[in-house]
């Protein structure tokens, strides 16, 4: 656990709110101005690396369609899973953040195309981290509490009701732009979305979701099943931390979250060695032959 806390200090510090936006009392931190980002500049990664390829006719676009689905992105799974829920999304709690979003989004349209690199090994190997760490915030601090704080006591103890609320608010958004065509050069369409391809449950981003929330609830007991569950894979490993009733000591949310990120960041670094390391290892044999 002492490898974790410099990620623990580092979300601390990340999820501090930071100025100019305390100066007008909103709660906006270091840790949601790189998600957001993050966000908008791969998604525009994926708007100009599809137009690249568009052999036809472009449909020009505009800043609505692309705000809409960077929202759409973020908000998508919220608006799936809450009614099921019996609980509001997020968004009309506040438009604090669809509002970060929206100006995020329009600064990230103004910077020249020429300073949008396409993805390749060197520059997403090390966003890998930040990803990590983005993802397990959502993953374990945002998504569970929809789950355990519920007012319906079946749902708060349910477990399918955490790992599905994990899977489908993680991933929808996508799964709708994809639907939509909304990130293609051209007029909105419906597309079969990656996921629903052949092998498309390997991608990594929907699976990661429930097996990482799982992983979280086991830490930290967030549902009796959990704690079970916990209990029963300490006693096999002959964990320390069984006490002598039986029982697993649960482990401090902060640690558990540093844990997950770690883990998550360790996938994705996986992920973009395997997508990008060919392409890696044919510059390099191309520059070899150059010398």
């Amino acid at each position: 656990m002492s490898m974790l806390g410099p990620i623990i200090e580092l979300y601390r510090w990340a999820l501090q709110p930071v100025a100019p936006f305390t100066w007008f009392g909103l709660p906006i931190s270091t840790l949601d101005l790189a998600a957001t980002f993050r966000l908008c500049i791969a998604l525009r990664q994926i708007r100009e690396g599809l137009r690249a390829k568009h052999a036809g006719k472009v449909e020009e676009r505009s800043f609505v369609r692309d705000a809409a689905t960077t929202l759409l992105v973020v908000y998508g799974g919220e608006m799936i899973m809450c009614p099921y829920l019996g609980t509001p999304p997020s968004f009309l709690y506040s438009g604090v953040v669809p509002a970060l979003y929206t100006v995020i989004q329009a600064i990230v349209e103004q910077i020249p195309s020429s300073y949008i690199p396409q993805p390749s090994l060197e520059i997403e190997l090390p966003l890998t981290f930040t990803d990590g760490l983005t993802r397990a915030f959502l993953l374990c601090s945002l998504i569970p509490p929809m789950v355990t704080n519920n007012p319906n006591p079946l749902l708060a103890s349910s477990p399918w009701a955490l790992l599905l609320t994990s899977l489908l608010t993680a991933n929808t958004g996508f799964f709708l732009v994809n639907l939509g065509s909304l990130l293609a050069p051209t007029p909105i369409s419906l597309a079969t979305p990656p996921e629903l391809l052949p092998y498309g449950w390997t991608t990594t981003d929907l699976w990661c979701a429930p097996l990482v929330t799982g992983l979280y609830a086991t830490l930290t007991h967030a549902q009796p099943f959990w704690a079970d569950v916990s209990r029963v894979v300490g006693g096999a490993l002959g964990a320390s931390s069984v006490t002598e009733d039986g029982k697993t000591v649960p482990v401090d949310a902060e640690t558990a979250r540093a844990a997950c990120g770690l883990l998550l960041a360790t996938l994705f670094a996986a992920r973009t060695v395997k997508n990008f390391g060919g392409q890696w290892v044919g510059q390099l044999e191309l520059r070899i032959q150059i010398q």
